[in-house]
């Protein structure tokens, strides 16, 4: 859950890429279009976006992102057991896009972006821990700062019942690091002991890289999928010609 919420702030930005093209009926005001694929003009149109996008469109059944809540989260790892429950991801009106590429014509977009993060919630974990055996409970809270996330896209066009031309998502692949530091909050790591708590927790900081390397990846993995989902969803609703001016390149 930590680390997968800065992956979600890859459905905001693909879709203001899409938008840049041209005046949607369904976009909203703060969405505003470029005239070319400049870096620059996206950039800075998708940077504008931002704080209100992640207010979410109900008309268009976009969610509010920020703070974006993830009810229930279960990660079996080796040797370890964590859940999460009634978490909050917020942060994410506050990214900063660092690049866009679009190239319609290749049908390939990449996406840039850090972020701040804070994630707060309920936890219980059951195992170990490298030397440290794990049993327990309570409040967690993890901050992540400058996680860097790009994010590369092939698309394709399909067409609807009625004819109408629509964006689909081919494949993608996705990169990311943890950026400048991770601290962990997670009260209770060892239920009864105060000072195994305090001495476990204390390791989890003295080395967030291994321990961040250790709890990343699946939960990135499951936040991005989630992500993509949501976006074919959007494209499958919306039509191309209502997403941009542009022709459909040959």
């Amino acid at each position: 859950m930590n680390f997968c919420a800065a992956a979600l702030c890859v459905i905001f930005s693909i879709l203001f890429v899409f938008c840049q093209y041209g005046f949607t009926k369904l976009a909203p005001d703060y969405i505003i279009p470029c005239n070319d694929t400049s870096k620059e003009c996206l950039v800075k149109s998708t940077q504008y976006a931002i704080p209100e996008f992640v207010n979410g469109i109900p008309n268009l059944n976009v969610p509010v992102l920020d703070p974006f809540v993830i009810d229930k989260l279960a990660i079996p790892l080796n040797g370890l057991k964590v859940t999460f429950y009634k978490g909050k991801v917020s942060g994410f009106r506050k990214c900063i896009v660092d690049n866009v590429i679009s190239e319609l014509e290749k049908r390939h977009f990449v996406l840039q972006f850090h972020c701040n993060l804070t994630i707060k919630g309920q936890y219980d974990a059951v195992g170990r821990i490298l030397l440290f055996p794990i049993n327990g409970e309570g409040d967690a809270k993890v901050k992540l700062t400058n996680l860097r996330m790009t994010v590369d896209i092939n698309t394709k066009y399909t067409k609807d019942k009625e004819g109408r031309n629509h964006f689909a998502l081919k494949n993608y692949k996705y990169t990311f690091d943890y950026g400048d530091r991770v601290t962990f909050d997670l009260q209770n790591l060892f239920k009864g002991s105060k000072e195994l708590s305090d001495t476990v927790l204390r390791f989890l900081n003295d080395n967030w890289k291994l321990v961040a390397e250790e709890f990343g990846k699946p939960i990135v993995d499951y936040a991005v999928d989630l992500a993509i989902r949501s976006i074919e969803k959007f494209f499958s609703a919306v039509p191309y010609e209502e997403l941009t001016n542009v022709p459909i390149p040959l």
